[in-house]
């Protein structure tokens, strides 16, 4: 006997009741890439968007070696403790070749995973550049929606996953490693000029000398690049996930900066911005995969793709080839 499927009403219910079978359910349902799931997935959204919005949202990057779990259990299990409810969306390297996770956050954080009042969701980066899922949004939205008021996102800290990131985030935290001297050349200033809070990792024996040096050495930085608002001016933290130090100021920095953000409405206008670039993003990939789905376009791809592979044909004119074959039958 066929097992019935679970209707969008029953699915919603059990994510607003923080159903966690139901939550991961949801989640698997909007990272699908079946046409059927990505129908039922939008009416699923749709019925929830009211109960989402509230959580402090943040996004956590750095470079691969910084300790991005080690910090995110420590501080996670900090936030458990205070009364918070926290969902961490943690995005995997994936491997080139199956295109699965590499790596596993519920194996990273194992004490996390076990406190009932923390949800750690990992998903594989994918094909795509950025550093984050494809589908994260989708994900931000079905844990708040399931009740958790601090979502955490932690990306694999290579190309682009500073932007992408800071772009779906009220705070980005940018985590730095105390090292031989050259922290400040390892970060590109664009990265730093993204960050909220710089949280120096680490700073226990024999690395805590040398992470009050990097301590100093960012706020120097800092102190002289433009702020990326007014009201705020980035902080420098040291911590030790290790011994559990500095969790509650950062927390403390994290409610500051969310204070300075809804004083005059500037949470509403970040987030609205947010989900502006969102739509345009949305737009971006269906016009894409409709371009690669065109009958004429796929028809002529190869040819096009093996004259610019060989050098007899600039990719600006194949571009335009390929453009008026979808122009010619859309």
């Amino acid at each position: 006997m066929a097992k019935r499927r679970t209707t969008k009403d029953e699915l919603a219910a059990g994510v607003l009741a923080g159903d966690r079978r139901a939550l991961a359910r949801a989640i698997t349902l909007v990272e699908s890439t079946r046409r059927d799931h990505q129908t039922r997935a939008e009416r699923l959204l749709a019925a929830l968007v009211a109960a989402t919005g509230k959580a402090v949202r943040l996004g956590i990057s750095g470079a691969p070696g910084v300790g991005k779990s080690t910090f995110i259990e420590a501080f996670g299990k900090h936030l458990t403790g205070i009364g918070r409810k926290v969902a961490v969306l943690a995005v995997d390297p994936s491997s080139t070749r199956s295109g699965g996770s590499i790596l596993g956050d519920k194996t990273r954080m194992a004490e996390l995973a076990r406190d009932a009042a923390a949800f750690i969701r990992p998903s594989p980066a994918g094909p795509g550049i950025g550093g984050v899922a494809r589908r994260t949004r989708e994900a931000m939205l079905l844990v708040e929606a399931a009740g958790f008021d601090v979502v955490i996102v932690e990306t694999v800290g290579v190309g682009q996953s500073e932007i992408a990131v800071e772009d779906m985030a009220d705070t980005f935290i940018l985590l730095a490693a105390p090292g031989g001297g050259g922290e400040l050349q390892g970060i590109k200033r664009g990265v730093m000029e993204l960050a909220d809070l710089v949280v120096v990792t680490k700073a226990d024996g024999e690395l805590a000398a040398p992470a009050r040096h990097a301590t100093a050495d960012y706020r120097s930085a800092l102190a002289l690049m433009r702020p990326k608002a007014a009201f705020w001016t980035p902080e420098v933290v040291m911590v030790s996930a290790r011994e559990g130090r500095g969790m509650a100021e950062v927390w403390a920095i994290v409610q500051r900066h969310r204070e300075g953000l809804e004083a005059g409405g500037g949470l509403a206008r970040r987030r609205a911005g947010q989900a502006k670039r969102w739509l345009w993003s949305e737009l971006e990939h269906a016009l894409r995969e409709s371009f690669r789905g065109h009958a004429g376009v796929a028809a002529l791809l190869p040819e096009v793709e093996a004259e610019v592979a060989a050098g007899r044909l600039a990719p600006p004119e194949a571009a335009r080839r390929l453009l008026a074959a979808f122009r010619d039958e859309t």
